[in-house]
């Protein structure tokens, strides 16, 4: 594949990748899956949280998204706050050189339009405005792929995202409530398509075999806090979803169930220590995953998952496991529905465990009609994935549109 020039189409990849977010690198390794089969020749790299980590796993060059380093850590010291204020300043003219080198940026999934956990306007929206205008001046194509999004209240965050959209090249979304929110937002969605979440592209393992007896149950935690909005009431919020969580832990315990913890950030670790001091007993285990391939592994084991994160809801989901969220976003309430298992929904902000215990029996009473349920959409989920990376070719790679939908059957 070449460009216009006759060289190699040099594609970026652009978001918090390498940062410990299992979900956010599975939508990047879902992305290098298909610019693998379907544009082999294609020269990739990246701009995103942790460098060293993408490139250690997917063995792309990798740049830091920010000059200052401690652009996520809360800046109380004079010079911490001089050296934020100076990076901004400075990420103009990287994020413009970087962008520059490129004929087409992809922004991989994630919740790139959306404030459902604390964020603020300076952070990533701020990056994300970035790069939007420096592909919109220097040409390159920037394309939102399968990225969520969700109405947010904070105004100077709500324009960033705004004009973060309107200037890119080309935009899906995972789900239709992030682009009727994008569309509520002033942005002309007419002609954005809405395709299953990036992750469902990746490699499902063998679903697990029926057990006669009540097996393992999966339970994937969160450190919850609420959404942006929420900031005032996060300390309480949390810990009543901790408690409900604990409380729904310890309630599988006492009927001898296997408990096995999931996380999907490293800042999830202190809710698994906190659930493991509260409920101290050997059928409560931690599972170790590395990516979302390890995830699934884990859930495809299981006999039921109940799971807060959006990307353990996915894993569980795409390996076929009987799955009940606790839902703290539409994103969540959306995925379910799309999957067969909309009533098997519980609030993340106010977990009730008892309510909680029954629906988890309820599920557990229907899992066989639900397995078969769940292959019939995730076969789906794939015919519109392979529609998604069509369009993409299309929108994207005019030149090879043609050769896109063979290689993507070949792939293995």
């Amino acid at each position: 594949m070449t460009s216009a020039h006759g060289n190699p189409v040099r594609v970026g990849v652009f978001g918090l990748l390498g940062s410990g977010n299992l979900g956010n690198d599975g939508s990047l390794e879902a992305v290098l899956g298909y610019l693998r089969a379907a544009h082999p020749e294609a020269v990739v790299d990246a701009l995103c949280g942790g460098p060293e980590a993408v490139t250690a796993r997917y063995g792309i060059p990798a740049t830091r998204m920010h000059w200052y380093r401690g652009e996520y850590r809360t800046a109380s010291r004079a010079g911490a706050v001089a050296g934020k204020a100076l990076g901004k300043l400075v990420d103009v003219f990287r994020t413009a050189a970087w962008v520059r080198r490129h004929d087409v940026v992809i922004v991989p999934g994630m919740g790139v339009l959306e404030a459902t956990l604390p964020l603020r306007p300076w952070g990533f929206p701020y990056a994300l405005f970035l790069l939007c205008a420096s592909g919109r001046m220097s040409g390159a194509r920037v394309a939102l792929v399968g990225v969520g999004a969700a109405p947010i209240g904070n105004r100077a965050t709500r324009t960033l995202v705004r004009w973060s959209a309107r200037l890119a090249a080309y935009r899906s979304y995972r789900d239709a409530p992030s682009r009727d929110a994008m569309r509520a937002m002033g942005v002309d969605t007419a002609r954005d398509e809405v395709h299953p979440d990036l992750a469902f592209a990746l490699p499902a393992p063998p679903a697990g075999a029926p057990s006669d007896t009540p097996g393992q149950v999966c339970v994937g935690v969160m450190a919850f806090h609420g959404s942006d909005d929420d900031r005032a009431r996060a300390e309480e919020i949390h810990r009543r979803y901790l408690d409900g969580t604990t409380r729904f832990v310890r309630a599988l315990v006492e009927d001898g169930r296997p408990v096995r913890l999931l996380t999907g950030d490293d800042v999830d670790a202190p809710v698994v220590a906190a659930i493991l001091d509260a409920v101290d007993s050997p059928l409560v285990t931690v599972a170790e995953t590395a990516s979302l391939a390890d995830l699934m592994k884990e859930t495809a084991a299981a006999d039921t998952v109940v799971a807060t994160r959006y990307h353990n809801l996915i894993c569980a989901l795409k390996a076929g496991t009987p799955t009940l969220a606790l839902s703290y976003a539409a994103k969540s309430d959306a995925l379910m529905a799309q999957m067969g298992l909309g009533a098997y929904c519980h609030p993340a902000r106010e977990v009730d465990a008892d309510r909680l215990l029954g629906q988890f029996r309820e599920l557990e009473r229907n899992s066989a009609e639900l397995r078969r349920t769940l292959t019939e959409r995730n076969q789906e989920a794939a015919r519109h994935l392979e529609r998604q990376f069509t369009a993409l070719t299309a929108a994207l790679f005019p030149a090879t549109g043609h050769t896109h939908a063979h290689a993507l059957r070949e792939a293995p």
